[in-house]
């Protein structure tokens, strides 16, 4: 792949994708995108691995999409080209995403950070939707993931606006886990990953789903989702090992099965 590095096996049953186009501060281009979805694919099918670490680099996660692909073209072109059906499959991934974020994080790149499940921030992060600024809005979920985070009377201002807020304006709103010295913020973020690889794989997808499906309906059938999933965890022989580890006060070993 030519714009992000993969490493499934970078710490034991952690996979970490980097964003790699730095001379343009990680922009997200249509190829990049494409490869972030096939390899999300492939590691999504992958056992060894049960969370996954999405990062650019300090100086930025990325700093938005590559506008010099989107400038001159029609409505139809946009259309065409179809690029949020990516997206929508990235968003679709079933394994823990951990976006460990330094630097810019603005536009399709803040958008991609909130796409993931948690967001660990160094103290140099800047999260924005400057779209309005160069005539446009965003539209790889902006609008209604950063209102679902912070509420709409913030997101509105940010949107309205394109004003950047640092890492620790993030975290008071809710959008970012933790905010940590940018020499520390890839650390926080392993430790994290490395905290739920120790649970069952198949218990944290299908936590990860129901939480997800909390922002996608309203509660009496959220919570008949969350039932369903909670009784089939007890499918799984992972349950049977951390209940029988529970009682006999061991560690649990879990095989994902």
């Amino acid at each position: 792949m030519e714009f992000i590095k993969v490493t499934p096996d970078y710490k034991p049953y952690i996979a970490l994708i980097e964003l790699n186009r730095p001379k343009e501060l990680n922009a997200l281009n249509l190829q990049l995108m494409g490869e972030l979805r096939d390899a999300l694919k492939a590691l999504d099918n992958d056992d060894n691995v049960r969370t996954i670490i999405i990062t650019g680099n300090e100086k930025a996660f990325a700093a938005g999409a590559d506008i010099k692909q989107m400038a001159g073209k029609s409505a139809v072109d946009m259309l065409k080209i179809d690029q949020f059906s990516t997206w929508d499959q990235i968003r679709k991934t079933k394994k823990p995403l951990i976006a460990a974020v330094s630097g810019f994080a603005l536009g399709g790149g803040c958008e991609l950070a909130m796409t993931c499940d948690m967001i660990i921030a160094s103290e140099t992060a800047k999260f924005g939707q400057p779209e309005i600024k160069i005539g446009v809005m965003p539209g790889a979920g902006g609008t209604q993931r950063l209102t679902k985070a912070i509420g709409k009377a913030k997101a509105m201002e940010l949107v309205l606006t394109g004003r950047f807020i640092s890492g620790e304006e993030a975290m008071q709103y809710g959008l970012v886990n933790k905010v940590v010295p940018v020499e520390m913020y890839m650390h926080e973020a392993i430790k994290l990953a490395e905290e739920i690889a120790q649970m069952s794989p198949i218990a944290a997808q299908l936590a990860k789903e129901s939480v997800n499906r909390s922002f996608e309906t309203h509660l009496d059938e959220g919570l008949t989702f969350e039932r369903k999933n909670f009784y089939l965890t007890f499918a799984s022989e992972d349950q049977s090992e951390g209940m029988q580890a529970f009682i006999e006060k061991r560690k649990p070993e879990y095989k994902g099965k």
